[in-house]
């Protein structure tokens, strides 16, 4: 465990701590072991860094309504801890988004990108969710505000705590283009064709928007098209970190 900030954060350090480390970040909802089933793979030729982010996992929730650049400041903080000059940062869609940030802030080597949001796109309401922005307006219904928008909202929302869902609501609107597209240094992106989450369209934006990025599709695969095609994943990263 890290203590940062009176918050305890749970990580495995582990492989080649003579050789370059990668640092890996999971999605929203997910833990360390999302990650180190891929993680584990090159821990023979790197040294392998992974963490249950703020709120998720083992490690505790943030005391107060977290912005990207906090966990961001997070990560570099145990980065610095552990003694680890110009990692190689690997994020899938929320953590990704993290790694765009921290891409944007402190020096990388290289950069791994999997179905990462950057953007804020405006999705069409439900009829529910459209009941609810009137709903919650009315002097009355005030007061079951949090309880609607628990059974109404997304299953990400409704699945967080108090806090989380001010700090998922913080990051779906906080768009990070231009800091995307201010990274130079060589970046993999990967995306799924069928992603539902985070739409294919936005992996080609984003790879149009990192000058020095190349864009990996996965057809007929989701928003996990980097476990759905594991093995071919390992092997696109192992060349692109050869390079």
């Amino acid at each position: 465990m890290y203590s940062y900030n009176n918050i305890n954060i749970n990580y495995k350090d582990y492989g080649n701590k003579k050789e370059r480390a990668i640092v890996f970040l999971h999605g929203w909802g997910q833990n360390i072991e999302m990650m180190d089933v891929l993680a584990k793979h090159f821990s023979k030729t790197n040294r392998v860094v992974i963490i249950d982010l703020p709120g998720f996992g083992k490690s505790l929730e943030p005391l107060s309504v977290w912005s990207l650049n906090d966990y961001a400041l997070m990560v570099n903080s145990l980065v610095k801890y552990l003694d680890i000059d110009d990692p190689i940062i690997v994020g899938h869609s929320f953590g990704g988004k993290i790694g765009i940030v921290y891409a944007s802030l402190y020096k990388v080597y290289k950069l791994v990108l999997f179905s990462s949001p950057f953007r804020v796109v405006k999705k069409k309401l439900t009829f529910k969710q459209k009941f609810l922005k009137i709903l919650i307006k009315l002097p009355n219904f005030k007061f079951i505000k949090n309880w609607l928008k628990k059974h109404i909202g997304s299953n990400d929302y409704k699945n967080a705590s108090c806090m989380m869902r001010d700090i998922l609501v913080k990051h779906v609107n906080t768009d990070v283009s231009s800091l995307a597209s201010n990274i130079s240094i060589p970046t993999l992106i990967v995306w799924g064709s069928n992603d539902l989450d985070v739409p294919y369209t936005d992996g080609v934006l984003l790879n149009r928007l990192i000058k020095n990025s190349s864009l990996v599709t996965f057809f007929n695969s989701g928003h996990y098209a980097y476990l759905e095609n594991l093995s071919k994943t390992i092997n696109i990263m192992k060349k692109f970190f050869d390079r």
